[in-house]
């Protein structure tokens, strides 16, 4: 099984297009979405429908639960509960509907998938060491996948076990060996990347090989800036995503 695992597309249509036409191009067999579709960007609608059509499995994340009504937004900044405002104000029956459907946590292909982590499917950043060995003590499968902090990193614990846990940021074209040993790993952002980095991100996982690389692409962020802006959400929300912060 080879997978494209995307996250983290905060309703940012041009990032998704251009993810999806590499993805297309990579010829996989599936695609697998580990949440947050909407929040931040001003096209919730079309990315919910690309997703519904073409992703094997999607998760629920955080943001999509906020506009559901089924998370509380008084520990989000204000410019992302601004942005949950306006989705909710603004996304169509179809969309709420298709979000309303999805879970925080599933599995295919023997790999667990989380949006924020094993422990805490909806809230929790992994961005350490020591919190990546506590999710993966209780993680039941041997490769895990984890979105929400918008940062492409990994996590392992090698075999044999008297190794030092593994953790560290992944560049474009970083290639894991997955063929032993315990791994957490979070492909990055397509919409709102944070690590540094403004090209939208996604992970090719193969299972067969058991190997995952890391891409990263380039897209037309001054679409996605000037729809954000025209649509009347934060300023803010169109500039950092230029800077990938």
């Amino acid at each position: 099984m080879r997978a494209a695992v995307i996250s983290d597309i905060h309703a940012n249509l041009p990032a998704l297009e251009e993810v999806l036409a590499r993805v297309d191009a990579a010829a996989v067999d599936e695609i697998w979405c580990l949440g947050d579709v909407v929040g931040y960007g001003a096209q919730p609608d079309r990315c919910a429908e690309l997703v519904r059509e073409r992703c094997e499995i999607t998760l629920v994340g955080n943001h999509d639960l906020a506009v559901l009504g089924e998370l509380d937004i008084s520990a989000f900044s204000s410019v992302a509960a601004a942005a949950v405002d306006w989705t909710i104000e603004n996304a169509d029956g179809g969309t709420i509907e298709f979000l309303r459907r999805l879970e925080p946590v599933g599995s295919r292909a023997e790999v667990g998938l989380f949006h924020a982590s094993p422990r805490d499917p909806v809230w929790e950043y992994v961005l350490s060491i020591e919190q990546a060995e506590d999710c993966l003590e209780i993680q039941s499968q041997r490769v895990g996948l984890i979105g929400h902090s918008h940062v492409a990193l990994y996590f392992a614990i090698p075999e044999p076990s008297d190794r030092e846990p593994l953790g560290a940021q992944a560049g474009n074209g970083t290639l894991l060996d997955l063929g032993s040993g315990k791994w957490l790993i979070n492909p990055g952002s397509v919409g709102q990347p944070r690590d540094g980095d403004p090209r939208a991100a996604w992970l090719e996982l193969d299972t067969g090989e058991w190997t995952a690389r890391y891409h990263r692409l380039e897209y037309d962020i001054d679409r996605a800036a000037e729809a954000i802006v025209a649509a009347g959400l934060p300023q803010h929300l169109a500039d950092r995503l230029y800077v990938g912060h």
